[in-house]
């Protein structure tokens, strides 16, 4: 079996490589936008933004942070080896903001009646990390 299989025949898990700075600036109290204007590329900067607008209503603004997230976080993905599919451990801490992003879209799709989009992204999440999917519920 090559390294590059589980056990089950499949690809290995992706890591994503940590970039601490985002996570420890949103961690001390530093304003979402702050940290996606600072830190673009950061899947957990926009995934807090999807959140915060998703609390206050703003359902429309909530999809395309999480999309910007969920988009971002795709190139880093790619960027890591991953493949289009297999696992992306919720356990990893640097892989939480992708999969907080692909939860808030496929949960703002939901409310907008994207329903395509909303099993897409929900399938998409389980398949990537069951943890992430109970976690985010």
């Amino acid at each position: 079996m090559s390294i590059h299989e589980n056990l089950l025949g499949g690809p290995p898990p992706t890591h994503l490589p940590d970039d601490p700075e985002p996570r420890e600036l949103l961690a001390g109290g530093t304003a979402a936008a702050d940290v996606a204007a600072k830190y673009p590329s950061s899947s957990l900067a926009w995934a807090r933004l999807a959140d915060e607008a998703f609390e206050r209503g703003s359902t429309v603004e909530s999809y395309a942070y999480a999309r910007t997230g969920y988009h971002r976080g795709l190139d880093a993905l790619r960027r890591a080896g991953w493949k289009g599919h297999g696992p992306v451990p919720w356990e990893h801490d640097p892989n939480r903001g992708f999969l907080r992003a692909l939860h808030a879209l496929a949960r703002a799709a939901q409310v907008i009646g994207e329903q395509e989009e909303y099993e897409r992204c929900s399938t998409f999440l389980r398949e990537s990390s069951e943890t992430a999917a109970k976690t985010l519920g």
